[in-house]
């Protein structure tokens, strides 16, 4: 499979936003770690094992911990800088170090968008769960970043009479729900949640996504450097088509949530086609 990312400089960008931190740049982080709290709060239940796969810092790890409802919490992460001293193990990205049928809960949040092979991690993930056991997952879906992607695109076009792919594909919420499905997941439930920055303008938003380390790692990229011209001009149209009463320009970022379930026999399931005792006529005949 011709890979879209280029995991090893998408890791070197999160290496090199450690070493240079930027105060605010990780509000994304802590939005998806807040949600992690809400959602993993509405699940009536403990687990016993719980890991937290590929989430660049310990705000995953430290939601499972406060919970109360995991009595183990392993951390694995794809560099041993991520770790920052604390404790976890190291393992390829994409790659989940666990046998098969040894967790009762799953979280990653905000990395699946940087793998190149999203099903094969899920199966993965699918198989390392026990049977009832449960995944929860975030990471950046389509729509994040469209106001950036349309502006380099219309600057590019413009200036070169072409352009280059400079902004990282996502995935749709409905692809992403059938990955869950497709993974083997039960009770499956895929969700967006968009979240609307505003920035002064576009060299303000290319400044805070170095900070995350999210700046582009696509393989296919150009390994020419976009020009001051181009940039420029792209935060002009960024400006014209994407900026409020205030002049500050808005920019998107598109959180998809996953949730699911290995499969277990205690689960609820659909009834087979043809079940039903009641048809749905004489339910609609009753009701006149």
């Amino acid at each position: 499979m011709q890979p879209i990312l280029d995991t090893p400089l998408w890791l070197a960008h999160k290496r090199r936003a450690l070493i240079h931190p930027s105060e605010g740049a990780d509000f994304l982080m802590n939005r998806a770690a807040e949600d992690l709290a809400d959602r993993l709060g509405a699940v009536e239940r403990r687990f016993g094992k719980a890991a937290a796969l590929f989430c660049q810092t310990s705000a995953a790890a430290g939601v499972l911990a406060a919970s109360g409802k995991a009595a183990d919490v392993d951390r694995i992460e794809a560099d041993a800088a991520f770790l920052d001293g604390g404790p976890g193990r190291i393992a390829p990205l994409e790659a989940v170090p666990f046998e098969p049928q040894s967790l009762d809960l799953a979280v990653s949040l905000l990395s699946l968008q940087a793998m190149n092979d999203i099903p094969g991690m899920l199966i993965q993930i699918r198989r390392a769960l026990r049977p009832d056991g449960l995944f929860l997952g975030a990471f950046a879906g389509a729509g994040t970043l469209g106001e950036l992607r349309e502006s380099l695109l219309a600057a590019e076009t413009e200036l070169y009479g072409g352009a280059s792919p400079r902004v990282t594909p996502f995935t749709d919420v409905r692809d992403a729900g059938a990955l869950l499905q497709r993974a083997g997941f039960a009770l499956p439930v895929a969700d967006v949640e968009t979240v609307t920055v505003r920035y002064a303008n576009l060299f303000a938003l290319m400044a805070d996504l170095r900070a995350m380390g999210e700046t582009s790692a696509l393989a296919d990229r150009s390994r020419r450097p976009g020009s001051r011209r181009l940039f420029a001009r792209a935060a002009e149209i960024y400006a014209e088509r994407f900026s409020d009463h205030d002049g500050r320009i808005r920019a998107s970022f598109s959180m998809v949530w996953l949730s699911g379930w290995a499969p277990d026999a205690s689960q609820q399931k659909p009834l087979k086609p043809g079940s039903a005792k009641v048809s749905l006529k004489t339910i609609l005949e009753e009701g006149q």
